[in-house]
């Protein structure tokens, strides 16, 4: 008796099913029509970017200093620099050891071209450009992220097709 009383517990109504929530989720999947290696957009070079923020007032030196990191990164990985973004803040609130300066953080997030080398040349270069601004090279710090082409998204879609 115990024994039937669980398998009951077990059964779904006709009703039931047709109200679960991941039937109608799992019908509105957006299956791939052309198989990634098909698809153009996985040629394409990909998405090196830099988001960094600097405690400096740029100033109207903003838009230069943004054209000379995009232009080293470009320079650097490789990749065309019509793919290339930069995004940058002055006159962020940072500290440093405690203390407040000159200083500045950053994220740069590359399709491929992540290594020792490139990362090191990207660093020394961002070092020089905004050493002109007064940040010294010991108060920068970039995070460098190596993106696999699925986790990137542009043009409505990944770089993965």
């Amino acid at each position: 008796m115990r024994f039937t009383t669980s398998l009951a517990l077990f059964v779904l109504s006709p009703l039931m099913v047709s109200s679960f929530p991941f039937r109608s989720i799992f019908s509105r999947l957006p299956f791939p029509r052309t198989s990634p290696s098909s698809d153009p957009i996985c040629s394409l070079p990909g998405d090196p970017s830099l988001i960094l923020s600097v405690t400096c007032d740029l100033g109207s030196n903003k838009l230069q200093t943004m054209k000379d990191i995009s232009s080293l990164i470009s320079s650097v990985t490789g990749k065309p620099e019509s793919y290339v973004a930069v995004s940058l803040t002055d006159n962020a609130s940072i500290i440093w050891g405690g203390q407040a300066g000159p200083a500045a953080l950053g994220c740069f997030y590359c399709i491929g071209q992540i290594n020792k080398l490139n990362n090191g040349k990207i660093q020394k270069g961002v070092s020089d450009i905004l050493k002109v601004h007064g940040v010294g090279e010991d108060k920068i710090y970039i995070n460098y992220f190596d993106v696999e082409r699925e986790n990137c998204g542009w043009s409505s879609r990944t770089f993965a097709g």
